[in-house]
């Protein structure tokens, strides 16, 4: 596994490489560590760990953002080939972003390893989203060009939902090399245990990344305008990202530290019980060309956790969710936000409904209910001989 990600907060990522581990493969991950974090690397659950680099989500230019992923990418590079000179890896599976990242498996193709790139966001809709870009700009039309090229060198590739999968159709990937694999909860993480709350508060949640097109400017905003009526109510935010400064500035301006709550990153296991002690979710991403397509694996967790959730009109929540399940917002609309954590904070029958009803809902957007199209994706890839020579690997690499 590759990733320009902080492993253990990382679902996506640790759900394919657990679920490697538990089908005989010895399973090495590359990744970044979270600032403060002392070990580089461990055992995580049967994976082993390589932790090459912090990371910090603060890029305010262009120059630094890619002058992080070129960082990244020379390491994983130089660590991917040391590892595979020691013992060949007979599959390397790469998470976009970026798409180049996917050359780190360069020098492990050419001894014969089969490669996955997994595109988590269409990196050029991202980076028009990030930096305020037109698809008829120059950079716009070379992240296409790199994202071309980079699946054509993967020998199969993933898409992390079905919009995605059709728009590298449109650009050219044959549609017997992609498979759709949307960021499916993994119900043996996300169970609920029972909650631990004795306060009589009513906490609405937001957990993920702090950037642009998560919208959470719009959720602040919306709180703002509901929380006189709602008084027992607060907002509780996890994680981090480049907004994060601006949006603590936000909540100074409008007066209300005591009652939206910055809280910090925490790793899955503890972000699991933060979930389940919640009494709404909302996820208030943008309806801009990325956050409309990008799917949000906070909403089926919600859900798998009994905690109802409010989302966007998105093209892609619209795609996968119905009211039925979850509540409704027109997405950029803080005030339709704000109606709708209105509506379902004084509605109890509202949220017992749509609480059942997700849960019902999820198990068929479970990854126990999915794994096997990942797992078939790689059987299709992997001889006979080399899946036999994976399966006898695990004790001999764990005594690396």
């Amino acid at each position: 596994m590759v990733s320009y990600s902080v492993y253990d907060g990382d679902n996506r990522v640790r759900r394919y490489a657990e679920t490697l581990v538990r089908n005989g493969f010895a399973v090495d991950a590359f990744a970044m560590w979270r600032v403060g974090h002392q070990s580089l690397g461990d055992v995580l659950n049967g994976v082993r760990v390589h932790r090459l680099q912090g990371r910090i989500k603060n890029e305010k230019t262009k120059l630094t953002y890619l002058w992080r992923l070129l960082a990244f990418f020379f390491r994983s590079l130089w660590m991917v080939t040391k590892e595979n000179w020691k013992k060949p890896y007979d599959l390397i599976h790469v998470h976009s972003v970026p798409d180049f990242e996917v050359f780190a498996a360069i020098f492990a193709k050419l001894t014969g390893a089969k490669v996955i790139l997994d595109i988590h966001d269409m990196v050029p809709e991202f980076y028009a989203s990030k930096f305020g870009i037109s698809k008829d700009a120059f950079v716009f039309k070379a992240l296409v060009g790199i994202e071309r090229v980079s699946t054509a060198f993967a020998d199969h590739v993933i898409a992390s939902n079905h919009i995605w999968e059709e728009r590298l159709h449109s650009r050219g990937v044959a549609p017997d090399k992609v498979t759709a694999i949307i960021n499916y909860p993994d119900l043996n993480v996300f169970r609920p245990q029972g909650r631990t709350r004795t306060d009589d508060k009513f906490v609405l949640l937001y957990p993920g990344s702090m950037t642009y097109h998560q919208g959470l400017d719009i959720a602040i905003r919306a709180f703002a305008k509901i929380h006189t009526k709602v008084p027992n109510a607060e907002f509780h935010l996890y994680g981090s990202g480049d907004r994060l400064e601006s949006l603590k500035q936000l909540v100074a301006e409008l007066g209300l530290q005591e009652k939206i709550l910055f809280k910090g990153s925490l790793v899955v296991e503890k972000l699991v019980r933060v979930m389940e002690n919640a009494d709404l979710g909302v996820v208030p991403k943008r309806k801009d060309g990325f956050g409309n397509e990008a799917f949000s694996t906070k909403i089926p967790e919600f859900m798998a956790m009994g905690v109802p959730v409010i989302i966007p009109n998105t093209a892609i929540d619209s795609y996968y969710f119905n009211d039925s399940v979850a509540t409704f917002f027109e997405a950029n609309s803080d005030e339709s936000l704000a109606e709708a954590m209105l509506r379902v904070i004084q509605d109890a029958g509202l949220r017992q409904r749509q609480t059942r009803t997700a849960q019902v809902f999820v198990q068929d957007y479970s990854w126990e209910k999915n794994q096997a199209l990942y797992l078939n994706a790689v059987s299709k890839l992997l001889k006979p001989r080399e899946i036999k020579r994976a399966e006898l690997r695990p004790s001999s690499r764990q005594g690396d």
